[in-house]
């Protein structure tokens, strides 16, 4: 379920593994770079794609990314890029902004690799992952509420519904009541007694991940907003998109991949949608295509590279390629599967 961008070491919620890069080949053939063209790295990691589409002749590249630590770390890419790289602090789901702000556009393609970077598994401090104890922190961009914030002052129910959306965990409640329980005696601050709490009021059964594996997902995702941007990610990507330009994203879950795959149903047509709701005012609009599909539905991994990179076998990549036709009104409905559970009741 974790995404890792770049070419170093990553390391799984529960352990350590060599990260290879998933899907790399195909999402930048995907992209079917061309010299001179004007590309968009929207989660730049440890630059991985960023430098890939370089490597063509004449390329630009804006390439984005919401935590500082990776606009940091890429200062060396951007200088040894000789102008052709411009590298700016921002989330996805903003990079329509960040094109006009630049004064740059349409672009040739966009691609996104969704998910946590490798270098954030990576850090303890960052407390992303239950290996290290670190503190409960997950955010991307190191402010705002954190991962301890949710987990000692949401109320059992909305704890219950973070955890069942965002991590698909069966034991929700029985976690989310321990929780609460546990937390009125210590709070919970750190990542490792968060992990073992759960690994003692829901033991590991058939599955073969650690128990806490999904509630720290479901955290990462609402400290984040992750879901929510990915949807504002797509549909900015829409906008600054020329004609015949590619949208490829690589997903790690289910809960990303069913938005990617709606929204390119919706945008091509062959979700039987409309551009307007039903519950709207006036009558639905016949779908004009802003996406284009070709070939199938998805991309997956090869045996080799499950072979060689287990953590591959949930990836998919979707493809898109943008039509001539302007941007209409978008369905709303599909977009309920990005809302988050109210978080309320905070003391």
């Amino acid at each position: 379920m974790m995404s890792g961008r770049g070419d170093g070491p990553v390391l799984a919620a529960g352990g350590s593994v060599r990260h290879l890069p998933v899907l790399r080949g195909e999402a930048l053939g995907s992209l079917a770079l061309r010299d001179g063209g004007l590309y968009l790295d929207g989660t730049f990691g440890a630059g991985g794609y960023t430098s890939a589409i370089l490597d063509h002749a004449g390329t630009r590249v804006i390439a984005i990314d919401r935590d500082p630590s990776a606009i940091a770390g890429g200062a060396a890419l951007v200088k040894a890029a000789n102008g052709r790289l411009t590298l700016r602090e921002a989330r996805f789901g903003n990079l329509d902004t960040v094109v006009g702000e630049l004064g740059l556009g349409p672009l040739d393609g966009v691609v996104l690799d969704i998910g946590v970077s490798s270098m954030q598994i990576d850090e303890e401090q960052r407390g992303f992952s239950f290996r290290f104890d670190g503190p409960l922190d997950m955010r991307m961009e190191k402010r705002g509420d954190s991962a301890a914030d949710i987990v000692n002052t949401a109320d059992e129910e909305s704890l219950a519904n973070i955890l069942f959306y965002f991590g698909e965990e069966r034991a929700s409640r029985r976690i989310a009541r321990a929780i609460v329980h546990d937390r009125a005696i210590m709070p919970f601050t750190r990542t490792k007694p968060l992990a073992d709490m759960i690994a003692r009021v829901a033991p590991l059964g058939p599955r073969d991940i650690h128990p806490a594996t999904r509630t720290f997902q479901a955290l990462r995702i609402a400290v984040n907003d992750e879901l929510g941007e990915l949807v504002r990610g797509l549909t900015a990507a829409e906008q600054v998109l020329a004609p015949g330009g590619r949208l490829a994203v690589v997903t790690f879950h289910s809960l990303e991949d069913r938005i990617v795959k709606r929204f390119f149903a919706a945008r091509s047509g062959r979700g039987g949608g409309e551009t307007r709701s039903r519950h709207l005012p006036g009558e639905p609009e016949a779908v004009v295509p802003t996406f284009t599909l070709e070939g199938r539905q998805h991309i997956g991994p090869s045996p080799e590279e499950v072979a060689t990179n287990p953590r591959s076998r949930s990836a998919k990549l979707r493809v898109g390629t943008r039509t001539d036709a302007p941007v209409g009104a978008l369905d709303p409905r599909w977009l309920d599967l990005a809302r988050l559970p109210t978080v309320q009741n905070r003391r």
